[in-house]
């Protein structure tokens, strides 16, 4: 009884142990990441599967709501897991197009940043649009205008591909998605708040299709060259 009480305590204490270390590297370092949607497809698919590097931008303490120190700010450009802005609980991931000050706008599907143009090789090229249902329209214009530098406010409708310009706030960015036809996004909900943040895609581990139907889909449907690369 004796070596089986040890034998079952030394388990107890090995399981415990492993709980603990996997709380603190999902908690605190990297975390694993599914993508669900299309929204960031040509960059990312779904069925990839990310490890999130948390610690980069300040990993937040259960519980009391803290943020650990920064290694650096978000820059433009990088691809962001951020919570929702409007579902509670809902992990979103798009790209950084816009930081605190930086004046926006897009003029026929082109992001003009600062007055300038800006290169977007991993947008989705022939994916673009200028129209879009009228409560999207209104959606749109419900946040814009009060934010529209210069415009004529009373007849402002913006839609996908054309609106602003107007201003990122303080503590805030301004988010896209690479499909730009099937993301919803600040163009759509507002600025993300910096708070909202919690880190950035590092590498790729898994990615499967889940439209292929094969048999052994756990083998077949994997997509081998996606594995252990860098989304960028």
């Amino acid at each position: 009884m004796r070596s089986l009480a040890r034998w079952l305590w030394d388990w107890t204490k090995t399981i415990v142990v492993a709980l603990v270390i996997w709380f603190v590297f999902s908690t605190f370092i990297l975390q694993a990441f599914r993508i669900p949607s299309s929204s960031m497809e040509g960059t990312l698919l779904i069925g990839d599967v990310l490890y999130v590097n948390k610690m980069l931008y300040g990993a937040t303490v259960p519980l009391i709501g803290k943020r650990l120190p920064a290694f650096r700010e978000p820059r433009r450009e990088e691809v962001v897991v951020f919570d929702s802005v409007e579902e509670e609980g809902l992990k979103v991931v798009k790209r950084l197009v816009g930081l605190s000050g930086d004046t926006l706008a897009m003029k026929e599907g082109t992001l003009i940043r600062n007055g300038r143009a800006v290169d977007e090789p991993w947008v989705l090229t022939g994916n673009r649009h200028s129209s879009t249902d009228e409560a999207g329209v209104a959606k749109m214009a419900g946040w814009q205008s009060r934010r529209l530098i210069g415009g004529d406010v009373e007849n402002y409708r913006p839609d996908p591909d054309n609106w602003g310009p107007f201003v990122v706030p303080p503590d805030s960015f301004f988010v896209m998605g690479d499909n730009r036809r099937e993301s919803y996004d600040s163009r759509y909900w507002g600025f993300l708040p910096r708070k909202n943040v919690r880190g950035k895609p590092v590498v790729i581990y898994f990615s499967y299709d889940p439209n292929t139907y094969k048999p052994l889909p756990i083998i077949t449907n994997i997509r081998w060259r996606r594995l252990f690369t860098l989304p960028r």
